[in-house]
């Protein structure tokens, strides 16, 4: 445990932790065991709960431990996947998607797929995001997570995943999309906070702004294309895949909308989420341009958050930001399973096991197959100790690259172009992942596993 740890930490740590997981079973409490209660909230989100939810959901270990860690190691560049999601992702989802999922009254994005291509489509779809959000969503923020909590408090990484998943896990299965979405919001209060008291903190010792502003002159969005991890050609594509699927046909985004009173409130909801994506990353990122000068040589780029922490923070502001942190876990995670039980229940069960299930049995499978996907997404995240000292957040995007261009396809093309056909769907959902194997083979010197040094 590090020595600026005390008790006054803990206590603040432990009962935010236990306050959070009380909160959410009271929430779930308040439901009822209807579909549209568990699944979306009772269609009663004011805008304020939606932007602010989205924004929770997003904000996780990947992004305080993650994107600081490519900060540390790149620089401004980091900045570009952020911003690229309300430049391209958001602006889709307001503009072109959202009033066509609201008006047509959908629980899931695979629900459109099949209205416009049929059955197969939607299955490919919910397949994909599906094996997504176990293999690199839920996996990647258990780990980045357990990461920082090992390297502070020297909690062994398995006991830290499987704490974080449990914790995670009670109120999200008891409670449905009501439960999440009351936790987040006061996990993005408590996010917030810890993140201004590490952002000031670090860029004080630095020596104040001026730290920042002497790194101006180095700020970079463009790289030359064969940068091996941003190269400017990804504008071309995989910003584009990346950002339309991540935050205009994703689940995990999508269904707080979904969840909104009507179509003002989800809008003004996204407009709101807009401006704190645009913000938040810079408490994030600025901390991570001056800790150079701090720590110079930080061998592993992901463990610049724990470093700050423990090296900077007084008493008192350890344990506010170790609940920033846990706060960014817990509602990211908690968003990612509530999603993978409403595909399950609306995508898989409904229409191919039991079609004549009641809403209470419909339920029932939800629980149930959360806890099938907490448990799977324990065990996905042993993988990613294969990875080297490349930051994890890297191993996100090309990891995402491999399921997104299909999907972004499908929906892109379904709603953009009427002559877009059944077997064009299809064969977008099925190539999108043997074409992505296939360009690594065709161009090894690009290929992310060359480049990271995995070994199989």
């Amino acid at each position: 445990m590090v020595s600026n740890f005390t008790t006054l930490d803990m206590l603040i740590f432990a009962v935010y932790l236990l306050g959070i997981v009380g909160l959410g079973v009271f929430a779930s409490r308040k439901g009822k065991d209807t579909n549209r209660d568990y699944f979306l909230a009772g269609d009663k989100l004011p805008w304020w709960m939606v932007g602010g939810s989205i924004i929770a959901a997003n904000i996780s270990s990947h992004q305080l431990v993650g994107v600081m860690g490519v900060a540390y190691d790149r620089g401004f560049v980091a900045m570009v996947v952020e911003w690229g999601a309300i430049l391209i992702g958001f602006n889709a989802l307001l503009w072109i998607f959202l009033p066509f999922y609201l008006r047509n009254g959908f629980y899931t994005m695979p629900e459109f797929l099949q209205r416009r291509f049929g059955a197969t489509s939607k299955t490919i779809y919910a397949l994909l995001v599906l094996l997504t959000y176990i293999f690199v969503e839920i996996s990647a923020v258990l780990y980045l997570g357990a990461l920082s909590l090992h390297a502070l408090l020297g909690i062994p990484m398995s006991t830290s995943v499987i704490a974080l998943a449990v914790a995670t896990g009670v109120y999200t299965v008891l409670g449905g999309l009501r439960a999440v979405i009351w936790t987040e919001m006061v996990q993005l209060g408590v996010l917030i906070l810890g993140m201004i008291a590490l952002s000031f903190t670090t860029i004080d010792a630095a020596g104040g702004f001026s730290a920042v502003l002497e790194t101006t002159k180095d700020w970079k969005l463009m790289m030359p294309a064969d940068d091996p991890d941003f190269p400017w050609t990804m504008y071309l594509g995989g910003l584009l895949c990346i950002s339309v699927f991540y935050n205009a046909t994703n689940q995990f985004i999508v269904q707080r909308t979904l969840a909104a009173k009507n179509e003002w409130h989800a809008r003004m909801g996204v407009i709101f989420g807009d401006y704190l994506k645009f913000l938040l990353p810079f408490l994030i990122i600025f901390p991570a341009l001056v800790a150079p000068k701090l720590f110079p040589d930080l061998e592993k780029p992901d463990l610049l958050f724990a470093m700050l922490v423990e090296h900077l923070l007084p008493t008192g502001l350890v344990g506010l930001v170790m609940a920033g942190l846990i706060a960014a876990v817990m509602s990211h995670l908690s968003g990612a399973i509530n999603s993978c039980t409403t595909i399950l229940t609306m995508d898989v069960y409904l229409p191919y096991i039991r079609p004549k299930a009641t809403e209470k049995d419909s339920v029932q499978f939800g629980r149930l197959s959360g806890m099938v996907v907490i448990v799977l997404g324990i065990v996905c995240t042993g993988l990613l100790a294969l990875y080297s000292e490349k930051p994890i957040f890297i191993y996100l995007m090309n990891a995402y690259g491999y399921f997104t261009p299909g999907i972004a396809t499908m929906f892109l093309l379904g709603i953009l172009w009427k002559r877009t056909t059944h077997a064009g769907a299809i064969s977008a959902g099925l190539l999108t992942v043997p074409l992505s194997l296939a360009l690594e083979f065709a161009f090894p010197e690009m290929s992310f596993f060359n480049r990271t040094g995995i070994v199989f």
